[in-house]
């Protein structure tokens, strides 16, 4: 069993099990697992990232009407499928977060986007794991609060890797 195997049964675990999973009572009773993308090296890199000289802070919206605080921190360029997308990297007073939607949203991957929590390397990098992207939680249950990805981080490529479309 691969690492990114056992990290994804233990949170398969959590979501059946434990009083804090984001599903309904109801979804628990028949929750078989998560669906995911099979793990994609190449979507697993070290970028360096070009940080705003300004990091304008702006109230991202969600997915109930409020809005959360954020900072533009950065933007990366990265290639998938033989073509170079970009994408913003922004910072909160809980850390670096990395919301995108890529083509495939609303047929394989949740229609508003998935997320990456991201940690800084030294010199201006991050290491990019998209294998580890996740659905917020209001893919399960319209009770959460979750942030909109922004229009800069709409992607016109296919990310194959991380989590899928939830069908509960």
């Amino acid at each position: 069993m691969t690492d990114l195997d056992a990290f994804r049964e233990q949170k398969d675990e959590f979501f059946k099990d434990h009083p804090q999973s984001p599903l309904t009572r109801d979804q628990r009773r028949t929750f078989q697992g998560l669906k995911y993308f099979p793990e994609n090296e190449s979507l697993r890199f070290e970028v360096k990232v070009e940080e705003y000289p300004v990091k304008d802070a702006f109230d991202m919206q969600t997915s109930t009407g409020g809005a959360q605080r954020y900072q533009r921190f950065g933007r990366f360029s990265f290639f998938v499928d033989g073509q170079t997308a970009e994408l913003t990297i922004y910072r909160s007073e809980h850390g670096f977060f990395l919301p995108f939607v890529d083509s495939l949203a609303g047929s394989e991957t949740y229609p508003a986007g998935r997320y990456l929590d991201l940690e800084p390397l030294p010199g201006g990098r991050f290491f990019i794991d998209f294998n580890l992207s996740y659905n917020p939680y209001c893919a399960y249950n319209e009770m959460w609060s979750c942030p909109i990805t922004p229009a800069e981080n709409r992607l016109k490529v296919a990310v194959r890797a991380g989590e899928k479309l939830f069908h509960g």
